[in-house]
Order: C-alpha cells, then structure tokens, then sequence
C-alpha cells in the first residue's frame, strides 16, 4: 500500500443515533473501495463493523471500529462509532483524532436524541459536520420533512447538496445540486447513471444550487465578490467555498445514501476526497505543556494511542494516530507517561478486524499495532527529538453505578484484573474499591452500558458477577456545642491503663472566630487555646483540634493521641456509621497518672469523649448533591420535572437548546440510582442527562430517622 502523505489524509467520524445504519452505510464504503469483496449483513454477523461477539449477541455496536478506504488518491481514515448515549467515549474519542464528523440520519426519524448528541459534542470540539440522511427506500421516509427539522434545528447553516426525487421503496434516483446532475441506480445499486436534470426538477434544483453557491461564496471574500459579480461560481470554486465553510461550521452541507442497496455511497466518498478539510487545515492540538503541535511530516515523531482493543488470540491491539513526524517499522520510542522504551515491531493500517501491514505513516494518519510492552490508552511515544504528552480528550461524568461481586469470592481478584482491561478499552467505565462504603463500584453511561460489561465478564472471561445497589457516602456532622468528659481506666496486674479527658465539639465553618467562652448546664468553661491544628479531611471538610488544657493536666505528649481517638470516631461517625467533617474539638481539662497513664489510655479515653459529646451535639446526616441537567425534547417537558420532584429534586432553571429544551435541577444522589433507566422510560429514549457532585446538604428528618433505624437494626444483626 502506497504511503500516503499529510496532504492526501483525512480522517472522520461516522456519528449517528442507533439504527440509523452506519455499520450497513460502513460495509458500503469499503465495497466501493474494493476493500471487501461482498457487503456483510448485520443478521448475517458478517460485517466490518460489529465483530466482536457481545456486539453480535446484542445486535448494537459497543466499540468504535477503525478503517479506511483509498478514493481519488487519497486516504479516508474512518471511526465507526456507536449510536447509543451509553456508549459515548467511543464518539467522544473518534471526534478528538478525527477532523470532520458525517452525521448519519435515520431517515424514517430524522434527527434523534443521538444525532443531538452528537452534534452537541461537536459543537464542543469545533468540529466540522456534514449530515447524511439514509434509508431513504423506507416508506415512512419523508425528506423535505427531515431538511425543515434540521433548518428549526440548527438554522440557515444547513444546506442540501443533494435531494431524492422521490423516497420509499421505489428511490433510486436523487439529484445533486452541486454537479446540477440526475444520479440514478438500479436495483443492485453500485455505479450510478448520470444524467442531465429532468424538466420537472430544474426549477427546484435551480433554486437550491443557489443556495448553495451563496452558502459557499459567503465562507470566502474573493467567492464573495465573483457571486456578487456573476451570481455563479465553478464547481472547484464552490468545493473551495464549501471547505471553508465546514472548517469554519459555517455550513452543514446535506447528503442523501440509501446504504442497504449500495445507492450514493460513490459519491459521498468523491465529496469527502475532493472537499472535506485535509489534517492540514484544522486547528492544531496542544500538548500538556499548552504548545501547539503541528501535523509536520517533518517535525519530531510523536503518537498518540487513543484506543485498545482486545483480541482473540492476538491480545491487545493499540490504535494511534501520528500528531507530528513519522513512525516506521522497527522504530524505538519513549512512551512519555510511563518512562519505558517500545520498538515498534509491526505497523498495520485497519479495516476493522482486518489488518493491512504498512512499512510507514505520516503525521495526521492512523493506524494501530500489536505487541507492545506497557502502553495504555492516552499514552504518548516520542522520538528523541519530542517531549510531547497529550490529554485533550474530555470524557463525560459517570451517570450509573453498581456495586459489583463476583458470585464466587475466591474470583475477586480475577474479576478486578478483568474489569482493569476493560478500562483500558473504554476509559467511560471507572472502577473504584471504596474503603468508604466497603463495596467495588463500576461508574458507567447507563444500564445499557454495564449490561455489556456483566455479558463480557461472564461470557469472555467466564467469571460469574452481580450487581447490587451502591451504598451512598452520607456524611455526619453536628449542628450544636456539646461537652462529655471520658475516664478510661483499667487495672490488670502490673501496670495499669490511665486517662480522662473533658472536651467541647460545635459546628464547625470556615473563618470562625477562635473560642473564648461556653456554657453548659449554668456553667462557665473559659478557653484559652494553646495549639491549634487544622485537618484536612481526605472525603471532604475539617476537623479542627484546639488544645486548651492549662496547669499540665495532661501532658502535651497525650494530645496527639487524643487526636487519633478523635479521629477514629471521625472516620465511621456514630448515626450511621459513615465519615464525620465539620467538626471543632477543644479539649480543655482532663487528669493523668504518674505511672498508668500512656498513649492507647488517651487515645480510648478521647475517642469516647469525642463519641458521647457528638451525640449531644444536635448529629445530622448529610447526603450528596448532584447538579443534574436534562436534555429533553419539549413535549416531554411537564413529565420529566414531575418526575425530577418526586426524587426530591430542586428544578433550578430552564433553557432552550437547538430545538430541546435544558432543565436543570440539583437531585440527591440516593434517588439518581435508576434514573437513566426512568427517563429512557419516560420519554421513549428521546432525552439524556449529565451529572455532577454539588454539595452535601441535610438530609429530612424523617429520611434521617429512617437511616438511623437502619444502620442500628444491621448493627443489632451483627452483634
């Protein structure tokens, strides 16, 4: 295969809702480029796209699948990425080393939750969008429909290039207002005919091409000035025109495929060969040091591996794409974030599973290899020249979580080596052993999405798992000043254990004055701070420890014993047993024994001192927050906010978005368990949501009294 420079090379994702027919329109693109010899059928679990077995025991895609195809000259770089929300890294990750997204439309739906979605994460990453309606053979497919759906949507910047003359099972015909020619099949599809505009459709094509040339001269001043002139321009003059405006997001041009039957899929690769921006003509990625690296054939070499996949009898295939230099069979490399060195033994460019091997690739390419020591997904290979390191890609908060166990004990450690490797392969998916809540959490996109990672745990690494709901990282604090004095003394032959300590707990906030005076019961503690230490919690908040002892009744050596007794209380607080934050601790008062006493006596002695005031002290639980913004198409509106107040949630505000409308709200954690799966519910797959830590707040009293009784009655249980 001939080694294509930076000029010749552009890269694209292929974006579009479920359904919409990019692993069909993917098989169609490869046969055209004569890179398959026969188009696999997804019922048929043939295809490029979709090999793995979970995607075909499902029937969806779960990983992004990377190819390309050679037209004109020139070097596609395809990402085929899954439709579905849960599986968003994938679109996210192929957006950020692709250059161009085609956005695929279902055309019996037109623009979907997904196809929103996608086009937000463009819209984010600057990237330019080109949309495609397919299945126009479907006969609930009505065009003119989806191009004013897509105009209410997303404005004048969308402009038809091509429209079918007639759509449902007899399209075979459509008319491109680029070329103003008749492209027409038959029913095999493939080569078309072209052919003059008929009578009957000169008029409309006539008035969309000049659209389409003032859309394509607006995007250049020297286009601009020859419409104003001539109100015309020549077919290269309006390419030029529509590749400044993609690169700028100034148009959306639209294109028509009917992929099942092989229809417009040739001229869809000639428009991404001839007019698509080149690598060259994007903006520039920036290492972590905030440098711009440019696509320089001639810079130093640096890689960026965004992908891994994981392979039968293979093991580890690693993706990357060339920021700058080339890379050659047998090149040594530093990997950058691990410090180790990697001989790229074998290169291979991808057509899915298939692999074809390559002697060199260029900045701007993409590629991928096998067998290397010790590199991970976002890891970066430089020469000797390069000190490049990359974190540009942005992942979205988790949404679900499930405790996870493997059903047998004795495969826990297998089963947190299994889930480690699937990290690997989609960095959406966090695994998290919570010392806290004492459980394993996997953090992913939705139920879908850890659906996939149970099939996969039991199916390909043959450990049986379950789910179970996660335990909610309460927080205790107090809301009052309370005083307890603890004696701990014991006495066992020899020497004996001796000390009392008296202390004072409150509220505490940032910024408060030191104390001086309290009262409790008609008496007056005076306090005279003598050392003051501030903790910073590691799960948020402060415990500050104030020494106030006077006259030597307990030796300085004790307090930092105190201080862990005190500490220990922090870390599983006395209502429910979770951490504590936000409390003061003033010890002012206490005895000691010349002989018995010693550290393990101060330590037991303040940790009950700490544990009988605290409940004295007013104890409330507090719960996590979470920002939550939904995304919800407006007829769905009234039912989505009843549902946000039923979980105790606080609609904030409202706003409208590209034709959805944005609510958003603050949800405590405890009732977002299941609420992918309510709101899929709710408006049939047609909204999404984001989510991220707030605050922790007070919990109601009557969730507290509930909480409270419960941890007792497991405590009783366990006892």
């Amino acid at each position: 295969m001939k080694v294509y420079q930076t000029n010749e090379i552009k890269n694209i994702a292929l974006l579009g809702n479920d359904g919409s027919g990019k692993t069909t329109l993917t098989e169609a693109l490869l046969y055209e480029a004569g890179l398959i010899k026969r188009r696999g059928r997804i019922t048929a679990k043939n295809t490029v796209s979709d090999y793995f077995p979970v995607e075909q025991e499902y029937g969806y895609s779960v990983f992004s699948t990377v190819y390309h195809v050679e037209w004109n000259n020139k070097k596609l770089n395809i990402i085929d990425c899954p439709g579905s929300d849960d599986f968003v890294g994938a679109a996210l990750t192929a957006l950020n080393v692709t250059d161009t997204a085609v956005l695929l439309l279902n055309g019996q739906y037109g623009a979907e939750v997904g196809t929103q979605n996608h086009f937000r994460y463009t819209e984010k990453l600057g990237k330019p969008v080109i949309f495609l309606v397919n299945q126009l053979d479907d006969e609930k497919c009505d065009y003119d429909a989806i191009l004013e759906q897509l105009t209410s949507i997303y404005g004048n910047k969308v402009v038809p290039v091509q429209y079918p003359i007639k759509t449902g099972p007899d399209f075979n015909a459509l008319i491109d207002v680029l070329l103003m020619k008749k492209y027409s099949w038959g029913p095999e599809g493939g080569e078309p005919t072209i052919e003059e505009i008929p009578e009957d459709q000169k008029e409309k094509a006539m008035e969309m091409h000049k659209v389409l040339v003032e859309a394509a001269a607006e995007n250049d001043e020297t286009l601009m000035e020859k419409f104003f002139e001539s109100e015309t321009l020549t077919e290269d003059e309006m390419r030029e025109g529509i590749r400044k405006g993609l690169a700028a997001r100034g148009m959306f041009p639209v294109f028509c495929v009917c992929a099942g039957k092989d229809m417009g899929v040739r001229r869809l690769m000639e428009f991404l060969g001839n007019v698509v921006p080149f690598v060259s003509e994007m903006p520039k990625v920036h290492n972590t040091r905030g440098m711009e690296v440019t696509p320089d054939v001639d810079g130093p070499t640096s890689l960026y591996f965004f992908k891994t996949g994981v392979e039968p009898h293979i093991g580890e295939v690693q993706y990357f794409k060339v920021m700058s230099g080339k890379v050659h069979e047998g090149d040594d490399l530093n990997n950058a974030d691990r410090g180790s060195k990697e001989r790229m033994s074998q290169l291979f460019v991808c057509a899915g599973a298939n692999r074809i091997k390559v002697e060199e690739l260029v900045a701007g390419d993409i590629g991928c290899t096998v067998k290397l020591k010790d590199v991970k997904t976002g890891n970066t290979l430089n020469d000797k020249n390069s000190e490049n390191r990359f974190n540009f890609i942005k992942y979205p908060n988790p949404k679900y979580t499930r405790a996870v166990k493997a059903v047998n004990e004795a495969e826990t450690e297998k089963m947190m080596n299994a889930l480690n490797r699937m990290r690997e392969e989609d960095p959406t998916w966090v695994v998290e052993q919570s010392k806290e809540l004492r459980q394993i959490l996997v953090h992913g996109q939705g139920e879908f999405h850890l659906r996939t990672l149970k099939w996969r745990m039991e199916n390909n690494e043959k450990i049986a798992i379950k789910f179970e709901e996660p335990r909610i990282p309460y927080r205790e604090t107090i809301t009052k000043a309370a005083r307890a004095d603890y004696r701990h003394k014991k006495q066992s032959g020899g020497a004996g254990q001796f000390g009392e300590v008296h202390l004072i707990v409150e509220p505490y906030y940032e910024g408060m004055p030191d104390p001086e005076v309290y009262r409790f019961n008609g008496q007056e503690f005076r306090i005279n701070a003598r050392s003051k230490e501030e903790v910073p919690l590691e799960w948020g908040g402060k415990l500050v420890f104030i020494n106030s002892v006077v006259g030597g009744a307990i030796d300085a050596r004790f307090m930092p014993a105190i201080l862990k007794g005190v500490m220990q209380r922090m870390e599983q607080g006395p209502l429910t047993g979770s951490y504590a934050r936000d409390v003061r601790v003033i010890v002012y008062d206490g005895k000691m024994h010349p002989v018995d006493s010693n550290e393990i006596s101060f330590m037991l002695a303040g940790r009950n001192a700490f544990s009988m005031a605290f409940k004295e002290a007013g104890p409330k639980i507090l719960e996590p927050i979470y920002d939550v913004e939904v995304f919800v198409p407006s007829d769905k509106m009234g039912d989505v906010m009843s549902d946000l107040q039923g979980r105790r949630g606080m609609i904030m505000g409202m706003t409208s978005e590209n034709g959805y409308e944005k609510l958003v709200a603050k949800v405590p954690l405890k009732e977002m368990s299941n609420y992918c799966t309510s709101l899929s519910s709710i408006t049939g797959g047609r909204a999404s949501f984001i989510m991220s830590f707030a605050s922790y707040e007070l919990v109601p009293a009557d969730v507290q009294e509930k909480l409270v009784r419960d941890f007792e009655a497991k405590q009783d249980k366990e006892e």
